[in-house]
């Protein structure tokens, strides 16, 4: 019988694992990888596998010119009932099996630490997969549990996200406390507001520490689609004209940059009628050298690297007020300085979205403000200054707290063995 549990945050942009020794009661080691997952563009590779998860992944990418199949965000496509497969190298894949990908390069890694075929998981899961939505929600949380059974775990349990944060927290209290525990990743952002108490770390019983739990689907990815649409589709012909008919000029149509601006979206170019159409604007735009652009980026597969410049920028004005925006790569050429007051106006609607779902979380649960000893922000959408300033500004009087922002969910998941116990 194996003594170990694993703690699993399997996140948008990054999935981390937390190994807990359940005789020593403490965490051992904890690993994570980026979420990414790299389809060779021919079918044999080392050890005859054809894929690459993780950092890897990036680097084979990269080198191979960025051809075959690049594939990030995946945790996204769980609650799309309209994703049923893919097909990679004539082989089927549905969203479990893409996941279980992920999940196995991080138990190959963790079971090399311990020695051992660990079975046991908590699996951490976002309040809401999407929004609210019962069917998509179920659909979402069936799909993980697969993947982890076709992982080789056999005993699982599921947790919210922004509770793992939480008892990551709790490790570090001294006494009691209200905590409001914000949760902000790549595909969502997550509220709990719940009592901690270091007396009650390990206790079988935590149900009535659990105030409130809430969630909307916004998260990194959103802020980033925002930015793509305002800063990057001008340089890839979003304002671009052609002649329909001889004298009638009309703009090319905006839902085409829509799917350039959402990586899962970006197959909606593989089809013929799609790539005729585009060939077809070119054409008539007189040969247009930004909507080339796009064509450029589709054909070669230049969405991740072009996305990396995106997340990049986005960093920077985590810690600075202006970055510059650069992408230069295959005859696109992107170079414009952008200041922090321009980039926050480009996010300021998914940041509103965020307050005020957060205020509507507070009047629904009448959360009080002077009740709240303490936030908790956690996940890499935390550091984005607009955000800062948002919790900053709604709760002056607060303490503002942050672990680990990659790895504070898996080893608050690893603490919630009681859950085995219920």
């Amino acid at each position: 019988m194996s003594k170990f549990l694993y703690g699993i945050d399997f996140g948008t942009t990054n999935s981390a694992l937390s190994i807990y020794d359940e005789e020593k009661k403490e965490i051992i080691d904890t690993i994570s990888i980026p979420s990414l997952i790299y389809f060779t563009e021919s079918k044999s590779f080392v050890d005859g596998e054809s894929h690459i998860v993780g950092e890897k992944a990036i680097e084979a990418y990269l080198n191979d010119g960025m051809k075959g199949r690049f594939i990030k965000s995946i945790k996204q496509i769980l609650s799309r009932t309209t994703f049923t497969e893919t097909r990679i190298h004539n082989k089927r894949y549905t969203a479990a099996d893409l996941v279980t990908l992920i999940l196995t390069d991080l138990k190959r890694k963790a079971d090399e630490i311990t020695g051992v075929n660990c079975t046991k998981a908590v699996i951490g899961r976002p309040v809401f997969f999407d929004d609210d939505n019962t069917q998509k929600d179920t659909l979402a949380q069936s799909r993980l549990k697969k993947a982890a059974e076709n992982t080789g775990f056999t005993d699982v349990r599921f947790q919210f996200e922004p509770i793992g944060a939480a008892f990551a927290y709790e490790q570090t209290i001294t006494k009691k406390e209200r905590v409001l525990v914000a949760d902000l990743g790549g595909g969502t952002t997550d509220f709990t507001y719940l009592i901690l108490d270091p007396d009650k770390v390990g206790s079988k019983d935590r149900k009535n520490d659990m105030i409130a739990s809430g969630g909307i689907y916004i998260g990194g990815d959103s802020l980033d689609s925002a930015f793509m649409w305002e800063k990057g589709t001008p340089y890839f012909g979003k304002n671009t004209t052609y002649e329909a008919t001889k004298g009638k000029v009309l703009t090319v149509p905006k839902s085409l940059f829509a799917n350039i601006c959402t990586w899962d979206k970006m197959n909606f170019f593989n089809g013929l009628k799609i790539k005729r159409e585009i060939d077809d604007y070119y054409y008539y735009s007189g040969n247009d050298p930004k909507f080339k652009n796009l064509i450029t980026l589709i054909e070669n597969n230049l969405g991740y690297s072009l996305f990396r410049s995106i997340e990049k920028t986005k960093i920077e004005l985590s810690e600075q007020t202006v970055s510059n925006f650069n992408y230069a790569n295959m005859g696109i050429d992107i170079d414009e300085d952008i200041s922090l007051a321009r980039y926050n106006s480009i996010i300021e609607k998914d940041v509103n979205r965020i307050e005020n779902y957060l205020n509507h979380f507070m009047e629904t649960y009448h959360v009080q403000p002077d009740e709240i000893d303490c936030l908790f922000l956690t996940g890499g959408t935390s550091m984005v200054a607009a955000i800062q300033d948002l919790f900053k500004s709604k709760f002056p009087h607060i303490p503002l707290n942050s672990g680990d922002n990659f790895k504070s969910v898996a080893k608050g998941l690893a603490y919630s063995g009681y859950l085995f116990e219920e």
